[in-house]
């Protein structure tokens, strides 16, 4: 399956990266609304990946700057996030290609890592593209977690 990523650079394509978003972690995984969505949304850069015709098939999140300093504690690190791939696409590499695209603008950034914060049981996923473990396995949104970092 062919995709095309790109930044939501539109109010229209970031409402696609959104609907997403819902389908994956709202409606498929049961998170919360109000937890999905939150006030980094407004300043970080999403990416939304298409098919062909233009249809929305997965997204991610992009934290930088001082908002990822704030986040993370570490100077020169991005922070990777709301990574979700429609059912219909998984398997076809488009989430690896989503986060070598967010890594990608990442280094534009100057960051020299990139941070993530892994469902344990997506963890293999994230090993298989360079990431390791950090810290313990914490509780968000009622899912386990940790904390996976790249260098770039």
């Amino acid at each position: 399956m062919a995709a095309v990523i790109g930044t939501a650079g539109d109010q229209a394509a970031l409402d696609a990266a959104f609907e997403v978003r819902r389908a994956v972690f709202v409606e498929e995984q049961g998170i919360p609304a109000e937890l999905e969505y939150d006030e980094l949304d407004a300043t970080s850069v999403h990416l939304l990946a298409r098919d062909a015709g233009g249809a929305p098939l997965g997204t991610a999140r992009l934290i930088s700057g001082e908002q990822a300093l704030a986040l993370t504690g570490i100077a020169d690190r991005v922070l990777l996030g709301r990574l979700a791939v429609l059912a219909a696409a998984r398997g076809t590499g488009l989430g690896a290609a989503l986060v070598g695209a967010v890594e990608e603008a990442g280094r534009a950034l100057g960051a020299k890592e990139c941070e993530l914060h892994a469902q344990v049981v997506a963890m293999g996923f994230y090993e298989r593209l360079g990431y390791r473990a950090q810290g313990p396995v914490y509780d968000d949104a009622g899912i386990p977690h940790r904390t996976m970092v790249k260098t770039l």
